[in-house]
């Protein structure tokens, strides 16, 4: 059965294909200007043109349907699911460990044209969004307290983690590159693990007063 088994609101939009490049186009449109936070699946389908039913027959979920419009290769679900179920005071190494490890994998490639071709357009609004929005809004709300949002700590462990894929993938820095995976979790999961649930202002107490 094809997508226009089931006729849209106004029957405008014939064929699977088209269906499909219609709610991508409005979902990219819509996503750059208001965000990923006050986009709906229902404002969406309402500038395709079809019904709401559509979208998540074609793209799921609203993480989803973001992550199709910034053409992302693999499923963040994936890196998701394993830091949901990581104990707080191994998620550093965890996140490193999913990430790296998923970049390294024959799916990262993908991920590496990608950032490549971001790079070199300038073009970072949309997977800024989808990082601080999805990605990363699933760690904050974890290791949020009444006194921290997490927001500077979530920020600060994806520094850490976006360079050494930088390093690792795009610039190839060695000796960081061939680095076994078990090496750069042991290496840069404590940092991690630092910036999200432990003593930001660590050290400060050591620098001499001016």
């Amino acid at each position: 059965m094809t997508g226009d088994a089931r006729p849209s609101r106004s029957g405008r939009r014939p064929g699977t294909s088209g269906t499909r490049d219609a709610i991508l186009a409005a979902a990219r449109e819509r996503f750059a200007q208001t965000g990923f936070d006050k986009t709906s699946i229902r404002a969406v389908a309402a500038d395709a043109g079809v019904d709401p039913a559509l979208v998540h027959h074609y793209f799921g979920t609203k993480q989803q349907l973001f992550a199709a419009v910034v053409e992302l290769p693999i499923d963040p679900e994936i890196v998701l699911r394993q830091v949901d179920a990581t104990p707080l005071d191994r998620i550093g190494e965890t996140i490193v460990r999913a990430v790296v490890g998923l970049w390294d994998s024959p799916a990262g490639a993908g991920a590496v044209a990608l950032v490549r071709s971001l790079v070199a357009g300038g073009d970072v609004s949309l997977v800024r969004d989808f990082l601080l929005s999805v990605i990363l809004e699933r760690v904050r709300r974890r290791i949020a307290t009444d006194n921290d949002d997490g927001r500077l700590r979530v920020a600060l462990a994806a520094s850490q983690i976006v360079g050494v894929v930088i390093t690792r993938k795009i610039v190839q820095l060695q000796p960081v590159t061939d680095l076994p995976l078990d090496r750069v979790v042991a290496a840069v999961g404590p940092t991690v693990q630092r910036y999200l649930t432990g003593d930001l202002d660590a050290g400060s107490a050591h620098h001499p007063e001016p």
